[in-house]
């Protein structure tokens, strides 16, 4: 496995009169990453997102790192105003930006929820999640560039669930990406749902949680509830509860080989967070 960085890492320093993505790039060389990951594209020169596409490809050549993955946010259910086959065209747009990006995977969200009554839960919403999930993978394929969906948003989060979906799709392009620390949101143990998932994986996000019981008083700024009312707070990799470097074993176990993209999320200075991240990660890489 190789190591890798989200640009959504450096989003609190990000902003009017802060980094820009290209600068993302030049911090991200300069720690000693090998790639980077680009959380939709953030213009901040007027250019159109396919030229800063070409710009940030270029800045990346430059800097000498691969670009690991392309993510964007979607919903196959209420997106595009509910239009299924809309939302799948606006992905296939992103999927040409992850071209240009020079990306060979792209990640997009499969629902953020139940938008109406009309769906009732994950089991009746699967065919449509599918459904689209298939019709963008097919596009990517000719790309030549593999789509997933990420164990994020609440309602497709849970291991079954994602392992669900990406059975139903039935795409040899189509596969998972395993956020590790992901889980603890929908209160399930990291160990036992990456050992259930690693199978599936094309993309890999090693974060790390702090956490406290829903049983104990609220630890105040900085926390945010899981689905069973536990408390959670973005951490530096390897200071908090996720125990990193056993499902990173799990996942070279089961055959995957791909890069682990640290994605900070925490209160701490990002760039201290990542310089620690980073020494962290390559300690339990060189270990597995």
């Amino acid at each position: 496995m190789k190591p890798s960085v989200s640009s959504y890492s450096f989003a609190r320093l990000m902003g009017p009169g802060g980094m820009t993505q290209l600068d993302c790039v030049k911090k991200a060389a300069e720690m000693g990453f090998e790639a980077i990951e680009f959380t939709e594209l953030q213009p901040h020169d007027g250019s159109t997102p396919a030229q800063y596409a070409g710009t940030l490809a270029r800045a990346c050549r430059d800097a000498g790192l691969a670009v690991s993955n392309y993510t964007v946010g979607a919903d196959l259910l209420s997106g595009s105003g509910g239009d299924l086959n809309s939302e799948v065209e606006r992905l296939w747009g992103q999927l040409e930006l992850a071209d240009r990006l020079g990306a060979r995977s792209m990640r997009h969200d499969a629902t953020t929820g139940i938008p109406v009554r009309e769906w009732r839960g994950f089991d009746q919403a699967l065919p449509r999640l599918a459904e689209g999930c298939r019709a963008v993978s097919d596009r990517g394929a000719e790309l030549g560039i593999r789509t997933m969906v990420e164990n994020h948003g609440f309602f497709c989060q849970d291991s079954h669930q994602v392992e669900h979906l990406v059975n139903t799709v039935a795409s040899p392009n189509f596969g998972l990406l395993c956020d590790i620390g992901n889980f603890l949101c929908v209160d399930e143990n990291p160990v036992h749902a990456v050992g259930r998932v690693a199978p599936y994986a094309s993309y890999v996000h090693v974060k790390d949680f702090h956490i406290k019981s829903g049983a104990w008083p609220d630890p105040g700024r900085g926390f945010f509830q899981t689905r069973g009312g536990n408390r959670l707070r973005g951490a530096i990799l390897g200071h908090g509860s996720v125990p990193v470097g056993q499902c990173l074993s799990i996942l070279k176990n089961s055959g995957y080989d791909g890069y682990a993209a640290i994605e900070f999320e925490g209160l701490e200075d990002p760039i201290l967070a990542l310089e620690i991240g980073l020494e962290n990660l390559k300690r339990y890489l060189a270990a597995i």
